[in-house]
């Protein structure tokens, strides 16, 4: 179970990424020995998925970003299995969650053109891995992409 310190060192990695042991330790309240030894069961426990630095690629390349929603024809276990081994495979598709409701997947897909986009659907179509329809929605702007923020779930969990 995370105590108050543990949310406090996921916290700081979550906003500042790999930073030093002197800085965790401030940001923590907590020595840097303490501090790093926590910091390492954490890793080794899996609650830190890794490090990453976000590249801001539209600056560099003009690209096509298309929220997309996937309906299955049937819905097997074996169907949603295929389905995304192929996706999983596919460096494009950045984003693609199962759903409940009017949709089974939602994916979030990046190409340098609208034609790119529609190959890639095309290929999709002709792998046969159980699409029955899917609906294209173009992102014309970015408007909010953040991570769930740590500390103000807990803290709404603790007081619904």
């Amino acid at each position: 179970m995370l105590d108050a310190v543990d949310v406090r060192i996921l916290s700081a990695v979550q906003q500042f990424g790999q930073i030093s042991k002197t800085r965790l330790s401030e940001l923590v309240n907590l020595s840097s020995t303490p501090c790093w030894i926590r910091l390492e069961k954490l890793k080794k426990a899996g609650y830190i998925k890794g490090y990453r630095g976000e590249i801001a690629i539209d600056k560099i390349i003009d690209l096509v970003k298309v929220i997309v929603t996937v309906s299955l024809k049937t819905h097997n276990r074996t169907d949603f299995q295929r389905f995304e081994n192929c996706i999983q495979r596919v460096d494009e598709i950045v984003e693609c969650s199962a759903t409940g409701g009017g949709s089974d997947y939602v994916m979030k897909v990046i190409t340098a053109s609208l034609n790119d986009f529609q190959n890639l659907m095309d290929d999709l179509l002709n792998k046969e891995i159980g699409i029955d329809r899917y609906i294209t929605y173009v992102v014309t702007r970015d408007v909010k992409s953040t991570p769930l923020s740590l500390l103000k779930l807990l803290e709404n969990k603790k007081n619904p």
